[in-house]
């Protein structure tokens, strides 16, 4: 068996996060940078399975620029086996297209027979990378299982409905992506983080993967315009003198709220 693992280094979610105006991308240095807290519970998936079932190989990736390293390390030093980083100067900015492309062709480069990611990044919150991949791929697809059983040849796992649950499955090769409802990840001992130094690290280019960032038939978004949110205002006071409820209404009406 042999799992990849996607992980990403996101901008701390205790600490400012902001957009610079000028390059209309998270202002990176706001902020400390930390493994993606889901993407940890991604590589926990990963880790659990092998604990028991020792000939897995678990591998992760990452598209990331090259001082993310020391961040992708830290899932090596939970467990994993190996990593492999896409780092080059044309990713910044990448829309989701272009990311799925990329990790898609490093998938492929890589092999797999289940692909574990988080259900959204805490910095871009896209929520799409996974079924991307899964069309790419030409794989199946499960999004957003709040737990999940693995076995030789397949994987399953709950995921919420409004107003109820599903049990999903699907034939390996595939790709799920996890909520935050699965346990915790492990944290890294003193072993793991010397072993994690050694343990093959292989980083890749746009060339490597023989992907075109500025390919003109395939699907991108552009940037037209970015401004700062405007400053919150103080909403509509209702004073209830007999007509609060008509009030409520007309309000509701006029803001398309009803």
């Amino acid at each position: 068996m042999k799992i990849a693992v996607l992980v990403k280094e996101v901008p701390d979610t205790y600490g400012d996060r902001k957009l610079d105006l000028e390059t209309g991308l998270a202002d990176r240095a706001a902020s400390e940078k930390v493994l993606d807290e889901v993407g940890e519970r991604a590589v926990e998936v990963a880790l659990k399975y092998a604990d028991s079932n020792p000939d897995t190989e678990v591998v992760l990736v990452s598209m990331a620029p090259a001082t993310a390293t020391a961040t992708v390390r830290k899932g090596l030093a939970m467990g994993a086996g190996s990593a492999v980083q896409i780092v080059d100067d044309a990713l910044a900015g990448a829309d989701l297209s272009l990311t799925a492309e990329v990790l898609a062709a490093a998938l492929r480069r890589t092999g797999f027979d289940l692909v574990v990611a988080g259900n959204q990044s805490t910095d871009g919150v896209g929520g799409v990378i996974p079924a991307m991949l899964g069309e790419l791929l030409a794989v199946p697809v499960i999004t957003s299982l709040n737990s999940v059983q693995i076995t030789a040849d397949s994987v399953s796992g709950e995921r919420t409905l409004e107003g109820g649950t599903m049990t999903a499955s699907a034939s390996l090769p595939a790709v799920i992506s996890i909520t935050e409802q699965l346990p915790d990840a492990r944290f890294p001992n003193f072993k793991g983080i010397t072993a994690a130094k050694k343990k093959p690290l292989e980083v890749l280019s746009l060339a490597d993967l023989e992907v075109d960032p500025m390919d003109a038939d395939a699907a991108r978004s552009i940037m037209i315009t970015i401004a700062a949110a405007p400053p919150r205002s103080a909403g509509v006071k209702i004073v209830d003198e007999g007509d609060a409820g008509s009030q409520l209404a007309e309000f509701l009406i006029k803001n398309r709220l009803a």
